[in-house]
Protein backbone atom coordinates (compact mmCIF):
# COMPACT_ATOMS: atom_id res chain seq x y z
CA UNK A 1 0.00 0.00 0.00
CA UNK A 2 3.25 1.93 1.43
CA UNK A 3 5.15 1.54 -1.65
CA UNK A 4 1.74 2.26 -4.27
CA UNK A 5 1.17 5.96 -2.83
CA UNK A 6 4.72 6.47 -3.07
CA UNK A 7 4.39 5.87 -7.08
CA UNK A 8 1.11 7.63 -7.50
CA UNK A 9 2.92 10.97 -5.14
CA UNK A 10 6.10 10.42 -8.26
CA UNK A 11 3.72 10.49 -11.05
CA UNK A 12 1.99 13.85 -9.22
CA UNK A 13 5.68 15.15 -9.01
CA UNK A 14 6.18 14.58 -12.03
CA UNK A 15 2.82 16.14 -13.59
CA UNK A 16 3.47 18.93 -11.74
CA UNK A 17 7.25 19.65 -12.96
CA UNK A 18 6.14 19.25 -16.64
CA UNK A 19 3.19 21.70 -16.35
CA UNK A 20 5.79 24.31 -14.57
CA UNK A 21 8.34 23.72 -17.51
CA UNK A 22 5.25 24.00 -20.21
CA UNK A 23 4.34 27.18 -18.25
CA UNK A 24 8.03 28.81 -18.21
CA UNK A 25 8.50 27.55 -21.77
CA UNK A 26 4.95 29.56 -22.91
CA UNK A 27 6.56 32.94 -20.70
CA UNK A 28 9.67 32.43 -22.33
CA UNK A 29 7.64 32.15 -26.22
CA UNK A 30 5.79 35.16 -25.09
CA UNK A 31 8.35 37.52 -24.05
CA UNK A 32 10.74 36.49 -27.39
CA UNK A 33 7.45 37.28 -29.83
CA UNK A 34 6.54 40.35 -27.55
CA UNK A 35 10.03 41.56 -27.95
CA UNK A 36 11.14 40.44 -31.21
CA UNK A 37 9.48 39.61 -34.78
CA UNK A 38 9.47 36.03 -36.11
CA UNK A 39 13.25 34.83 -37.47
CA UNK A 40 12.75 36.11 -40.88
CA UNK A 41 11.61 39.01 -43.10
CA UNK A 42 10.95 38.71 -46.61
CA UNK A 43 11.94 41.45 -49.55
CA UNK A 44 10.10 42.45 -52.65
CA UNK A 45 12.37 44.58 -55.04
CA UNK A 46 12.12 46.76 -57.80
CA UNK A 47 15.51 48.16 -59.49
CA UNK A 48 16.01 50.91 -62.28
CA UNK A 49 17.04 48.80 -64.44
CA UNK A 50 13.91 46.81 -64.35
CA UNK A 51 16.01 43.45 -63.72
CA UNK A 52 13.50 42.98 -60.63
CA UNK A 53 10.10 43.76 -60.92
CA UNK A 54 8.44 43.40 -57.68
CA UNK A 55 10.29 40.44 -57.51
CA UNK A 56 10.82 38.41 -54.07
CA UNK A 57 14.13 38.31 -52.63
CA UNK A 58 15.94 35.52 -50.50
CA UNK A 59 14.19 35.85 -46.79
CA UNK A 60 16.53 37.79 -44.72
CA UNK A 61 17.29 36.38 -40.94
CA UNK A 62 16.71 38.75 -37.95
CA UNK A 63 19.82 38.51 -35.67
CA UNK A 64 21.19 40.15 -32.48
CA UNK A 65 24.37 41.09 -33.51
CA UNK A 66 23.67 44.84 -34.29
CA UNK A 67 24.40 47.20 -36.93
CA UNK A 68 27.08 45.79 -40.31
CA UNK A 69 27.88 49.10 -41.26
CA UNK A 70 26.14 52.15 -43.66
CA UNK A 71 22.78 53.41 -42.14
CA UNK A 72 20.13 52.32 -39.21
CA UNK A 73 16.64 52.16 -39.94
CA UNK A 74 14.76 52.19 -36.45
CA UNK A 75 10.68 50.61 -36.49
CA UNK A 76 9.41 51.72 -33.84
CA UNK A 77 5.76 50.10 -33.47
CA UNK A 78 4.41 52.53 -30.17
CA UNK A 79 4.95 55.66 -32.03
CA UNK A 80 1.51 55.57 -33.83
CA UNK A 81 -0.06 58.02 -36.47
CA UNK A 82 -2.66 57.87 -39.16
CA UNK A 83 -4.76 55.11 -40.19
CA UNK A 84 -4.72 54.52 -44.01
CA UNK A 85 -7.25 53.62 -46.17
CA UNK A 86 -5.95 52.19 -49.13
CA UNK A 87 -3.90 52.60 -52.23
CA UNK A 88 -5.20 52.74 -55.65
CA UNK A 89 -5.80 54.64 -59.06
CA UNK A 90 -9.16 56.38 -60.78
CA UNK A 91 -11.24 54.10 -62.39
CA UNK A 92 -12.33 56.60 -65.35
CA UNK A 93 -14.53 56.53 -68.22
CA UNK A 94 -11.48 55.93 -70.27
CA UNK A 95 -10.12 53.18 -68.22
CA UNK A 96 -13.36 51.21 -68.22
CA UNK A 97 -13.78 51.68 -71.92
CA UNK A 98 -10.70 49.60 -72.30
CA UNK A 99 -10.73 47.12 -70.07
CA UNK A 100 -14.31 46.46 -70.83
CA UNK A 101 -14.47 46.61 -74.18
CA UNK A 102 -11.12 45.67 -75.54
CA UNK A 103 -9.95 42.83 -73.29
CA UNK A 104 -11.70 39.13 -73.75
CA UNK A 105 -13.49 37.81 -70.74
CA UNK A 106 -10.53 35.92 -69.80
CA UNK A 107 -8.14 38.68 -69.92
CA UNK A 108 -10.23 41.47 -68.11
CA UNK A 109 -10.56 38.98 -65.28
CA UNK A 110 -7.03 37.99 -64.96
CA UNK A 111 -6.82 41.75 -64.77
CA UNK A 112 -8.90 42.55 -62.42
CA UNK A 113 -7.52 40.14 -59.74
CA UNK A 114 -4.14 40.68 -60.41
CA UNK A 115 -5.13 44.74 -59.89
CA UNK A 116 -7.40 44.52 -56.76
CA UNK A 117 -6.92 40.85 -54.74
CA UNK A 118 -3.96 39.37 -53.20
CA UNK A 119 -2.53 37.35 -55.82
CA UNK A 120 -1.70 40.68 -57.30
CA UNK A 121 -1.12 44.35 -55.99
CA UNK A 122 -4.10 44.73 -54.03
CA UNK A 123 -5.00 47.78 -54.93
CA UNK A 124 -7.93 48.88 -52.03
CA UNK A 125 -9.20 52.19 -52.88
CA UNK A 126 -10.29 53.84 -56.38
CA UNK A 127 -12.04 56.99 -57.24
CA UNK A 128 -14.33 58.08 -60.20
CA UNK A 129 -15.75 60.81 -62.14
CA UNK A 130 -18.90 62.22 -61.22
CA UNK A 131 -19.53 62.79 -64.33
CA UNK A 132 -17.63 62.72 -67.48
CA UNK A 133 -14.05 64.07 -67.45
CA UNK A 134 -11.52 64.78 -69.23
CA UNK A 135 -10.81 61.19 -70.19
CA UNK A 136 -14.67 60.27 -70.83
CA UNK A 137 -15.83 57.99 -73.79
CA UNK A 138 -19.02 56.57 -75.21
CA UNK A 139 -19.69 53.06 -76.44
CA UNK A 140 -17.38 53.38 -79.61
CA UNK A 141 -14.52 54.96 -77.05
CA UNK A 142 -15.41 58.42 -78.83
CA UNK A 143 -14.99 61.45 -76.40
CA UNK A 144 -18.14 62.53 -74.41
CA UNK A 145 -18.82 65.25 -72.59
CA UNK A 146 -22.11 64.74 -69.74
CA UNK A 147 -23.24 65.13 -66.42
CA UNK A 148 -25.93 63.13 -64.73
CA UNK A 149 -28.93 66.29 -65.78
CA UNK A 150 -28.26 67.40 -68.96
CA UNK A 151 -31.31 69.39 -70.87
CA UNK A 152 -31.25 71.64 -74.37
CA UNK A 153 -32.77 74.83 -72.46
CA UNK A 154 -34.01 75.82 -69.44
CA UNK A 155 -33.17 75.29 -65.49
CA UNK A 156 -33.99 71.73 -63.92
CA UNK A 157 -34.35 72.75 -60.26
CA UNK A 158 -36.24 69.12 -59.00
CA UNK A 159 -33.59 67.30 -61.39
CA UNK A 160 -36.47 65.18 -63.07
CA UNK A 161 -34.18 64.65 -65.76
CA UNK A 162 -31.65 62.90 -63.40
CA UNK A 163 -29.64 59.96 -64.91
CA UNK A 164 -27.00 57.92 -64.23
CA UNK A 165 -27.01 55.63 -66.76
CA UNK A 166 -24.24 57.36 -68.92
CA UNK A 167 -21.83 55.60 -66.07
CA UNK A 168 -23.00 52.25 -67.01
CA UNK A 169 -19.37 51.37 -68.10
CA UNK A 170 -17.81 52.85 -64.81
CA UNK A 171 -20.59 51.23 -62.42
CA UNK A 172 -20.24 48.21 -63.97
CA UNK A 173 -16.30 47.64 -63.68
CA UNK A 174 -16.63 49.28 -60.37
CA UNK A 175 -19.56 46.63 -59.34
CA UNK A 176 -17.30 43.80 -60.90
CA UNK A 177 -14.04 44.35 -58.70
CA UNK A 178 -16.70 44.60 -55.42
CA UNK A 179 -17.29 41.29 -56.13
CA UNK A 180 -13.38 40.39 -56.07
CA UNK A 181 -12.53 42.92 -52.77
CA UNK A 182 -14.82 43.96 -50.45
CA UNK A 183 -12.87 45.99 -48.63
CA UNK A 184 -12.53 48.13 -51.82
CA UNK A 185 -13.30 52.04 -51.00
CA UNK A 186 -15.09 53.93 -53.88
CA UNK A 187 -14.30 58.15 -54.03
CA UNK A 188 -16.36 60.44 -56.61
CA UNK A 189 -15.34 63.39 -57.72
CA UNK A 190 -17.16 65.83 -60.05
CA UNK A 191 -15.40 67.83 -62.90
CA UNK A 192 -18.16 70.07 -63.64
CA UNK A 193 -21.66 70.57 -62.45
CA UNK A 194 -24.43 70.66 -65.26
CA UNK A 195 -23.75 73.65 -67.58
CA UNK A 196 -27.52 74.73 -66.86
CA UNK A 197 -26.43 75.33 -63.31
CA UNK A 198 -23.57 77.83 -64.58
CA UNK A 199 -23.39 81.98 -64.67
CA UNK A 200 -23.96 83.46 -67.38
CA UNK A 201 -25.46 82.99 -70.95
CA UNK A 202 -23.11 80.34 -71.85
CA UNK A 203 -23.91 77.24 -70.66
CA UNK A 204 -21.21 74.83 -71.00
CA UNK A 205 -19.95 72.42 -68.67
CA UNK A 206 -16.53 73.24 -69.75
CA UNK A 207 -15.26 75.93 -67.14
CA UNK A 208 -16.98 78.95 -65.52
CA UNK A 209 -18.67 78.62 -61.90
CA UNK A 210 -22.13 78.27 -60.40
CA UNK A 211 -24.66 81.05 -60.52
CA UNK A 212 -24.12 82.20 -57.28
CA UNK A 213 -26.76 84.61 -57.72
CA UNK A 214 -29.40 81.89 -57.91
CA UNK A 215 -29.43 80.27 -54.16
CA UNK A 216 -32.20 77.21 -55.84
CA UNK A 217 -29.26 76.10 -57.87
CA UNK A 218 -26.91 75.65 -54.84
CA UNK A 219 -29.43 73.73 -53.35
CA UNK A 220 -30.15 71.56 -56.70
CA UNK A 221 -26.60 71.13 -57.20
CA UNK A 222 -26.09 69.57 -53.06
CA UNK A 223 -29.19 67.74 -54.41
CA UNK A 224 -27.87 66.08 -56.87
CA UNK A 225 -24.79 65.01 -55.01
CA UNK A 226 -27.73 62.81 -53.22
CA UNK A 227 -29.00 61.61 -55.90
CA UNK A 228 -25.76 60.23 -57.67
CA UNK A 229 -24.91 58.41 -53.98
CA UNK A 230 -28.15 56.63 -54.07
CA UNK A 231 -28.44 55.56 -57.42
CA UNK A 232 -24.43 54.69 -56.90
CA UNK A 233 -25.84 52.35 -53.67
CA UNK A 234 -28.52 51.15 -55.43
CA UNK A 235 -26.47 49.68 -58.00
CA UNK A 236 -24.52 48.16 -55.52
CA UNK A 237 -21.66 50.64 -55.55
CA UNK A 238 -21.80 52.50 -52.21
CA UNK A 239 -19.43 55.39 -52.28
CA UNK A 240 -17.14 55.74 -48.98
CA UNK A 241 -16.38 59.56 -49.78
CA UNK A 242 -16.50 62.41 -52.31
CA UNK A 243 -15.12 65.73 -52.96
CA UNK A 244 -16.56 68.67 -53.66
CA UNK A 245 -15.11 69.96 -57.13
CA UNK A 246 -11.99 68.41 -58.99
CA UNK A 247 -9.39 70.81 -59.09
CA UNK A 248 -11.27 74.15 -57.99
CA UNK A 249 -8.83 76.62 -59.34
CA UNK A 250 -8.32 75.46 -62.34
CA UNK A 251 -11.08 75.76 -65.31
CA UNK A 252 -10.50 75.40 -69.19
CA UNK A 253 -12.48 74.97 -71.97
CA UNK A 254 -11.20 71.79 -73.50
CA UNK A 255 -12.90 69.32 -71.22
CA UNK A 256 -15.35 69.51 -68.31
CA UNK A 257 -13.97 71.80 -65.71
CA UNK A 258 -15.46 74.34 -62.78
CA UNK A 259 -13.93 77.32 -60.78
CA UNK A 260 -14.67 76.98 -57.33
CA UNK A 261 -12.88 79.79 -54.98
CA UNK A 262 -12.67 78.55 -51.06
CA UNK A 263 -15.20 81.44 -49.75
CA UNK A 264 -17.53 79.79 -52.50
CA UNK A 265 -17.02 76.07 -51.39
CA UNK A 266 -17.14 76.91 -47.53
CA UNK A 267 -20.54 78.44 -48.29
CA UNK A 268 -21.61 75.36 -50.34
CA UNK A 269 -20.87 73.03 -48.06
CA UNK A 270 -22.02 74.93 -45.10
CA UNK A 271 -25.81 75.75 -46.88
CA UNK A 272 -26.26 73.21 -48.99
CA UNK A 273 -24.30 70.25 -49.10
CA UNK A 274 -23.42 69.30 -45.97
CA UNK A 275 -27.10 69.82 -44.47
CA UNK A 276 -28.25 67.85 -47.66
CA UNK A 277 -25.80 64.39 -46.96
CA UNK A 278 -27.18 64.97 -43.28
CA UNK A 279 -30.95 64.89 -44.11
CA UNK A 280 -30.12 61.96 -46.49
CA UNK A 281 -28.84 59.93 -43.73
CA UNK A 282 -25.86 58.92 -45.95
CA UNK A 283 -22.50 58.23 -44.57
CA UNK A 284 -20.48 59.22 -47.15
CA UNK A 285 -17.49 61.52 -46.17
CA UNK A 286 -17.53 65.17 -47.43
CA UNK A 287 -13.64 65.97 -48.41
CA UNK A 288 -12.44 69.53 -49.25
CA UNK A 289 -9.86 71.35 -51.77
CA UNK A 290 -8.60 68.49 -54.10
CA UNK A 291 -6.12 70.14 -56.28
CA UNK A 292 -2.72 70.60 -55.99
CA UNK A 293 -0.26 70.60 -52.82
CA UNK A 294 0.91 74.56 -53.51
CA UNK A 295 -2.45 75.81 -52.83
CA UNK A 296 -3.57 73.25 -50.60
CA UNK A 297 -2.88 74.68 -46.65
CA UNK A 298 -4.72 78.57 -47.68
CA UNK A 299 -7.54 76.62 -49.47
CA UNK A 300 -7.50 74.14 -46.62
CA UNK A 301 -7.85 76.90 -43.93
CA UNK A 302 -10.19 78.67 -45.46
CA UNK A 303 -12.43 75.48 -45.29
CA UNK A 304 -11.98 74.57 -41.91
CA UNK A 305 -11.53 77.90 -40.00
CA UNK A 306 -15.55 78.39 -41.10
CA UNK A 307 -17.16 76.51 -37.95
CA UNK A 308 -20.18 75.69 -39.94
CA UNK A 309 -18.20 74.33 -42.93
CA UNK A 310 -15.67 72.23 -40.50
CA UNK A 311 -18.95 70.31 -39.24
CA UNK A 312 -19.52 68.34 -42.07
CA UNK A 313 -15.87 68.67 -43.60
CA UNK A 314 -13.93 65.17 -42.98
CA UNK A 315 -10.41 66.23 -44.76
CA UNK A 316 -9.29 67.33 -47.59
CA UNK A 317 -8.13 65.82 -50.89
CA UNK A 318 -4.63 66.70 -52.71
CA UNK A 319 -2.86 66.80 -56.12
CA UNK A 320 0.79 66.27 -57.06
CA UNK A 321 1.33 68.71 -60.10
CA UNK A 322 2.54 71.66 -57.89
CA UNK A 323 4.39 72.29 -54.58
CA UNK A 324 5.31 69.35 -52.21
CA UNK A 325 3.80 66.80 -49.52
CA UNK A 326 4.91 68.82 -46.60
CA UNK A 327 2.05 71.17 -46.88
CA UNK A 328 -0.53 68.01 -46.42
CA UNK A 329 1.90 68.41 -42.52
CA UNK A 330 0.29 72.13 -42.29
CA UNK A 331 -3.23 71.37 -42.83
CA UNK A 332 -2.78 68.30 -40.15
CA UNK A 333 -1.01 70.34 -37.28
CA UNK A 334 -3.94 73.12 -37.75
CA UNK A 335 -6.76 70.57 -37.74
CA UNK A 336 -5.54 67.35 -36.68
CA UNK A 337 -8.72 65.63 -36.53
CA UNK A 338 -9.51 65.80 -40.35
CA UNK A 339 -8.67 63.20 -42.80
CA UNK A 340 -5.62 64.18 -45.34
CA UNK A 341 -6.22 62.16 -48.72
CA UNK A 342 -4.10 62.25 -52.01
CA UNK A 343 -5.98 61.85 -54.52
CA UNK A 344 -4.14 61.96 -58.27
CA UNK A 345 -0.73 62.27 -59.99
CA UNK A 346 -0.22 61.06 -63.66
CA UNK A 347 3.15 59.67 -65.32
CA UNK A 348 3.09 60.05 -68.31
CA UNK A 349 5.82 60.89 -71.62
CA UNK A 350 7.79 63.67 -69.78
CA UNK A 351 8.46 61.00 -66.95
CA UNK A 352 10.22 58.66 -69.81
CA UNK A 353 12.74 57.15 -67.68
CA UNK A 354 11.99 54.12 -65.55
CA UNK A 355 14.69 54.37 -63.07
CA UNK A 356 13.64 58.12 -62.27
CA UNK A 357 10.01 57.82 -62.55
CA UNK A 358 9.96 54.90 -60.25
CA UNK A 359 12.62 57.40 -57.52
CA UNK A 360 10.11 59.85 -58.03
CA UNK A 361 6.78 58.31 -56.98
CA UNK A 362 8.04 56.54 -54.61
CA UNK A 363 9.76 59.24 -53.14
CA UNK A 364 6.67 62.25 -53.33
CA UNK A 365 3.80 59.65 -53.22
CA UNK A 366 3.92 56.13 -51.64
CA UNK A 367 6.52 57.37 -49.01
CA UNK A 368 6.59 61.39 -48.11
CA UNK A 369 2.64 61.08 -48.56
CA UNK A 370 1.86 59.14 -45.79
CA UNK A 371 4.53 60.59 -43.67
CA UNK A 372 2.89 64.02 -44.32
CA UNK A 373 -0.72 62.28 -43.10
CA UNK A 374 -1.89 61.01 -46.01
CA UNK A 375 -4.37 58.25 -45.60
CA UNK A 376 -4.55 57.44 -49.03
CA UNK A 377 -2.55 57.02 -52.34
CA UNK A 378 -4.26 57.24 -55.69
CA UNK A 379 -2.33 57.79 -59.14
CA UNK A 380 -5.21 58.87 -61.78
CA UNK A 381 -6.03 56.79 -64.98
CA UNK A 382 -6.10 53.28 -64.40
CA UNK A 383 -5.84 52.11 -67.99
CA UNK A 384 -4.68 53.55 -70.97
CA UNK A 385 -4.10 52.62 -74.53
CA UNK A 386 -0.27 52.76 -76.15
CA UNK A 387 -1.05 56.58 -77.34
CA UNK A 388 -2.24 57.62 -73.92
CA UNK A 389 -5.76 57.59 -74.54
CA UNK A 390 -8.82 57.66 -75.02
CA UNK A 391 -9.18 61.30 -73.75
CA UNK A 392 -11.71 64.04 -74.15
CA UNK A 393 -9.66 67.38 -74.52
CA UNK A 394 -7.15 66.74 -71.85
CA UNK A 395 -3.71 65.35 -71.19
CA UNK A 396 -1.86 64.11 -74.41
CA UNK A 397 0.61 62.06 -73.46
CA UNK A 398 -0.48 60.99 -69.80
CA UNK A 399 0.34 57.42 -69.01
CA UNK A 400 -2.30 54.92 -67.36
CA UNK A 401 -1.07 52.56 -63.85
CA UNK A 402 -1.35 49.85 -67.12
CA UNK A 403 -1.28 50.11 -70.85
CA UNK A 404 -4.21 48.32 -72.43
CA UNK A 405 -3.12 47.19 -76.35
CA UNK A 406 -7.16 48.17 -77.62
CA UNK A 407 -5.98 46.09 -81.25
CA UNK A 408 -4.32 42.68 -79.49
CA UNK A 409 -6.10 42.93 -75.30
CA UNK A 410 -2.12 42.81 -74.80
CA UNK A 411 -1.49 44.42 -71.10
CA UNK A 412 1.80 46.38 -69.88
CA UNK A 413 2.31 46.98 -66.48
CA UNK A 414 4.08 50.80 -66.42
CA UNK A 415 6.14 51.95 -63.33
CA UNK A 416 3.16 53.22 -61.66
CA UNK A 417 2.20 49.53 -60.98
CA UNK A 418 5.28 48.81 -59.16
CA UNK A 419 5.40 51.88 -57.57
CA UNK A 420 1.65 51.17 -55.91
CA UNK A 421 2.64 47.39 -55.93
CA UNK A 422 5.17 48.42 -53.55
CA UNK A 423 2.09 49.64 -50.72
CA UNK A 424 -0.98 47.96 -52.19
CA UNK A 425 0.09 44.49 -52.16
CA UNK A 426 1.39 44.81 -47.92
CA UNK A 427 -0.47 47.47 -46.34
CA UNK A 428 -3.96 46.55 -45.73
CA UNK A 429 -6.77 49.17 -45.21
CA UNK A 430 -6.85 49.47 -41.56
CA UNK A 431 -3.14 49.96 -41.27
CA UNK A 432 -1.67 51.88 -38.95
CA UNK A 433 1.30 53.81 -39.95
CA UNK A 434 4.13 53.41 -37.60
CA UNK A 435 7.44 55.16 -37.17
CA UNK A 436 10.55 54.96 -39.43
CA UNK A 437 13.46 56.75 -39.05
CA UNK A 438 14.98 57.74 -42.80
CA UNK A 439 17.83 60.17 -44.18
CA UNK A 440 15.93 62.19 -46.94
CA UNK A 441 17.37 62.04 -50.54
CA UNK A 442 19.69 58.89 -49.28
CA UNK A 443 17.16 56.44 -47.45
CA UNK A 444 13.37 56.96 -47.76
CA UNK A 445 11.49 54.74 -45.63
CA UNK A 446 7.96 54.45 -44.55
CA UNK A 447 6.39 51.30 -41.83
CA UNK A 448 2.87 49.69 -41.09
CA UNK A 449 1.23 47.63 -39.00
CA UNK A 450 -1.33 45.71 -39.96
CA UNK A 451 -4.53 44.66 -39.18
CA UNK A 452 -3.33 41.08 -38.24
CA UNK A 453 -0.57 42.52 -36.64
CA UNK A 454 2.34 42.31 -39.73
CA UNK A 455 4.93 44.85 -40.15
CA UNK A 456 5.26 46.32 -43.39
CA UNK A 457 8.45 48.40 -44.13
CA UNK A 458 8.66 50.62 -47.57
CA UNK A 459 12.04 51.68 -48.73
CA UNK A 460 13.32 53.49 -51.53
CA UNK A 461 16.96 55.29 -52.70
CA UNK A 462 16.27 58.32 -54.59
CA UNK A 463 19.90 58.80 -54.87
CA UNK A 464 22.60 57.53 -57.78
CA UNK A 465 24.33 55.11 -55.39
CA UNK A 466 23.44 52.19 -53.91
CA UNK A 467 23.00 52.33 -49.96
CA UNK A 468 23.57 49.71 -47.33
CA UNK A 469 21.70 49.98 -44.30
CA UNK A 470 20.52 48.33 -40.85
CA UNK A 471 16.63 47.67 -40.04
CA UNK A 472 16.07 47.13 -36.63
CA UNK A 473 12.62 46.50 -35.17
CA UNK A 474 12.79 45.78 -30.99
CA UNK A 475 16.04 43.85 -30.39
CA UNK A 476 16.46 42.34 -33.38
CA UNK A 477 17.86 43.62 -36.69
CA UNK A 478 18.67 42.54 -40.59
CA UNK A 479 20.98 43.95 -42.93
CA UNK A 480 20.51 45.13 -46.61
CA UNK A 481 21.89 47.08 -49.75
CA UNK A 482 19.73 48.79 -52.23
CA UNK A 483 20.75 49.57 -55.38
CA UNK A 484 20.39 53.15 -56.84
CA UNK A 485 17.05 54.56 -57.76
CA UNK A 486 15.28 51.90 -56.23
CA UNK A 487 12.80 50.31 -53.95
CA UNK A 488 12.11 47.67 -51.58
CA UNK A 489 9.41 45.99 -49.46
CA UNK A 490 9.81 44.23 -45.82
CA UNK A 491 7.10 42.36 -44.13
CA UNK A 492 7.38 40.08 -40.79
CA UNK A 493 5.24 39.18 -38.65
CA UNK A 494 5.58 40.79 -34.79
Amino acid sequence: MLKSLNKNKNIIISALLAVALLLVLVIIWRTEAESGTSSQARAWLTTADQSHLLTEQTPLVFGTGGESGGLSVDVNPHLRYQTMDGFGAAVTGSSAYLINEKLSGKQREQLLKELFTDSGIGMSFVRHTIGASDYSVDAGGQPVSYTYDDIESGTDYELEHFSVEKDREVITLLGDILQLNRELKVMGTPWSAPGWMKFGENKTMNGGYLDYNDSGIYEAYANYFVKYLQAYKEAGVPVYAVTVQNEPGFATADYPSMNMGEAEQARFIREYLGPALEKSGLQTKLLGFDHNWDKGADYARALLSDSGTNKYTAGTAYHCYAGEPEAMSEVHDAYPDKGIYFTECSGGGWSGDFGDSLSWNMSKLIIQSPRNWAKSVLFWNLALDPEGGPENGGCGDCRGVVTVDPQTGEISRNVEYYALGHAGKFVRPGAVRIDSTQVEGQLETVAYENPDGSTALIAASPGEEAVSFTVRYRSESFHYTLPAKSAVTFTWQG
